[in-house]
């Protein structure tokens, strides 16, 4: 099975139109949830979705293909969503930003429980740093490689990693933290 965002460049049309569509087609989603995460704005969130997609059409036929589509446009995303907001977060509770598998059919009671999942999870990220919170994101509900991370994030592979390894961390005390007040209290 191949890994997640191992796209090339070269799977895509050469013109930059027919790509653009390629692009918004598969990648759509994925962009405008990951501006929702950085900005917790619905609407800003679809502004730079747009704007990304401009800049990918701009940009296309400069594109090398060193990194695959996926990073690349991830890059863009992060950037559009840093010249906006600068590093701030999001302020409100994000929608779950895991991708949809349009393929699988599950039952719906299965669905709703994966959801419910996610959605417990996201409550505790949200209350770790937010270098932490990017990483996590970037590396579990985008699935991105630590180097195509340290790629869309233009930091190098070992801080990534060592990042990861903290927010892991983060996130693991977050929660014993939680279960514990919950165990004490009875709730």
């Amino acid at each position: 099975m191949k890994p997640a965002g191992l796209e090339s460049k070269k799977l895509f049309s050469k013109d930059p139109a027919r790509a653009l569509e390629q692009l918004m087609e598969k990648y759509g989603t994925i962009i405008i949830r990951t501006a929702y995460f950085y900005t917790g704005d619905r609407h800003l969130a679809e502004d730079i979705s747009q704007e990304v997609f401009l800049r990918a059409y701009r940009n296309w036929s400069a594109f090398r293909g060193d990194s695959s589509v996926k990073t690349w446009l991830t890059k863009i995303v992060i950037n559009v969503c840093r010249d906006k907001i600068g590093l701030r977060m999001f302020s409100e509770q994000p929608t779950d930003p895991s991708k949809m598998d349009q393929g699988r059919s599950i039952s719906a009671e299965t669905e709703v429980l994966e959801k419910l999942k996610k959605s417990e999870v996201l409550q505790y990220l949200l209350r770790i740093p937010v270098p932490y919170q990017e990483i996590l994101y970037l590396y579990y509900y985008l699935e991105l490689s630590t180097r195509e991370i340290a790629d869309a994030i233009s930091s190098p592979e070992g801080t990534v990693r060592n990042r990861l390894h903290r927010a892991r961390e983060a996130l693991s005390k977050e929660m014993r933290r939680e279960e514990s007040i919950h165990d004490r209290f009875g709730s």
